[in-house]
């Protein structure tokens, strides 16, 4: 599973890094005319990195669908840290698409969006445990281009947007010229960056690698059925215990409130049957400034409002909070909140104890696809601004 990290890990940091604005945000020059007596300057709007994943679930990927769902919490659990020059802290947001299965519609050229662009982890975990493969037809082209059209890549020219494709068949499949994909690619300010499941060459002679040089991205190739061990740490069980405190301290509200706190529980299960790891590494994300839930939480709702409890109903209310005052109901969120900051802070201290395990007894392999990418991706990010801390 380790290799997905490298897949979604690698996601990640090409996105930090491909954009030729990067972090460089900086207030415009205050404008000044005769009739204005002060200065006008514009204030920047939120960073986003933007990420299509585009996933071949024909029956030979397998081991790809099962590798996606184990890494996307590597990604978030990378990404937490990623700073941008002016100290401001990019936005993710993940899209899903699978392509190349046969039950789904070929006058859609065998392409489905699964989710669009998502900040939601818990529904983007819940999607990428739904994927089932099926033989099909693997048009790389079409599946690029169709994500360039559905998804709002936004206008911001200081995001950082990017499209992962992975599969193993020839990159050259379907009526729609990859060539053209990607020129629209460049078009839209969206690097491409190619994961060929198979061998090195042969992704090469297949375009795999033209794919991706064409709008400057990076191409891999992997091993997509490759089992990776992973190691047990002193630490996996506090954390896992840890993981289920931080679940009592959601606070769900309004008509989805319950679902999506029944659905965080499922997602911590899905995680489970993957491997232990799995649920550490969830736990770590679950723990994280990138796990936000003010659509169903209520503290993570007044953390970004506090007007929010004058608005709700009595019917909006979990049953622990019914019939309270306002007040009665913002010091059980505050408890609530302290009670989770304390979690998470634990967790992320054991989590740091934890790599530093595995940094110790992990041997080395020479070659490994997370050493190369790392190597590049920290030298690019940094012409771009961009620290980790």
């Amino acid at each position: 599973m380790n290799y997905l990290k490298h897949l979604f890990g690698t996601v990640l940091f090409i996105s930090v890094v491909g954009i030729s604005y990067g972090c460089n945000l900086k207030a415009k020059e205050p404008i000044k005319t005769p009739l204005i007596a002060e200065s006008i300057t514009e204030k920047p709007t939120k960073q986003y990195v933007k990420i299509a994943l585009l996933l071949d679930t024909s029956n030979s990927m397998d081991g790809l669908i099962n590798q996606a769902k184990a890494q996307l919490w590597d990604i978030v659990n990378e990404f937490t840290h990623a700073k941008c020059g002016n100290d401001s802290r990019p936005l993710l947001q993940i899209a899903l698409y699978e392509y190349g299965n046969d039950n789904l519609s070929s006058r859609e050229g065998y392409i489905r969006q699964v989710i669009g662009f998502s900040n939601d982890l818990d529904e983007i975990s819940e999607k990428l445990f739904s994927l089932t493969t099926n033989g099909g037809e693997e048009y790389c082209g079409q599946v690029i281009q169709t994500s360039l059209k559905q998804l709002d890549w936004g206008k911001n020219a200081d995001d950082l947007k990017m499209i992962f494709i992975a599969g193993n068949e020839p990159f050259t499949q379907g009526k729609l010229n990859y060539k053209d994909a990607a020129y629209n690619a460049k078009e839209k300010d969206v690097i491409v960056n190619t994961i060929f499941c198979g061998n090195y060459e042969q992704g090469i002679s297949t375009q795999w690698k033209s794919g991706a040089t064409l709008t400057g991205g990076d191409y891999m190739a992997i091993d997509h059925n490759r089992q990776v061990v992973h190691i047990a740490t002193p630490y996996d069980d506090v954390i896992i215990r840890l993981n289920s405190k931080l679940n009592n301290t959601y606070v769900s509200y309004g008509s989805a409130g319950y679902a999506k706190k029944e659905l965080q529980a499922a997602q911590d299960l899905n995680a489970a049957e993957l491997e232990e790891v799995v649920v550490v590494k969830r736990a770590v994300s679950k723990s994280s400034r990138l796990y936000k839930n003010s659509q169903w939480d209520l503290v993570d709702a007044v953390e970004d409002d506090e007007g929010i409890l004058s608005k709700l109903a009595e019917e909006d209310l979990p049953p622990a909070l019914k019939g309270k005052s306002e007040s009665e109901i913002k010091s059980y969120v505050d408890g609530k909140k302290a009670e989770r900051e304390k979690i998470q802070k634990e967790i992320q201290e054991l989590n740091a104890k934890r790599e530093a395990y595995i940094a110790e007894h992990q041997k080395e392999e020479k070659g490994e696809l997370e050493n190369a990418l790392l190597s590049a991706i920290k030298t690019q990010a940094s012409k771009k601004n961009y620290t980790w801390d």
